[in-house]
């Protein structure tokens, strides 16, 4: 008996990949943990992502925003990052989702960019199986908005 299809075990396979290179654990505000896990409830993200953010979230810091590193990935942050696809480096605000103009660069922390690197500190590499495709982000900076 064949517990997976091909499809089903290429997949699985992928997101095992992913999980290798993004070992280390994330640190989030209690209010972004429970965003992240109300994204899942609401099916807001693909199966892919689905199966990291549960696995991220398992092993995450929660923290109150006071207490929340200045270098790590979250809303309220100016974030500069390198976009291994595109070979680019970018600057943007993440704010919240009814914040969000991309036009100014402010995206939604909940935006494929956002969610791949929120949690991770600066200096991380991210691999994140997007609905856009696949993303490989660098985060070269992160900055409090002041």
């Amino acid at each position: 008996m064949q517990l997976f299809d091909g499809e089903s075990f290429v997949l699985l396979m992928k997101i095992a990949q992913i999980k290798n290179i993004m070992s280390g654990n994330i640190i989030l505000t209690t209010g972004l943990y429970d965003l992240l896990k109300e994204q899942i409830r609401r099916k807001k993200v693909t199966f892919q992502e689905e199966e990291l953010i549960t696995e991220q979230l398992k092993a995450a810091t929660q923290v109150l925003r006071k207490d929340l590193p200045e270098d790590v990935v979250s809303v309220n942050k100016i974030v500069t990052y390198k976009d291994h696809n595109k070979g680019e480096d970018k600057t943007i605000t993440f704010v919240s989702t009814n914040k969000s103009k991309p036009s100014k660069n402010k995206i939604s922390i909940m935006s494929d960019e956002g969610i791949a690197m929120l949690g991770h500190k600066s200096g991380s590499t991210v691999v994140w199986p997007s609905k856009k495709g696949e993303l490989k982000l660098e985060i070269l900076k992160v900055e409090t908005i002041k």
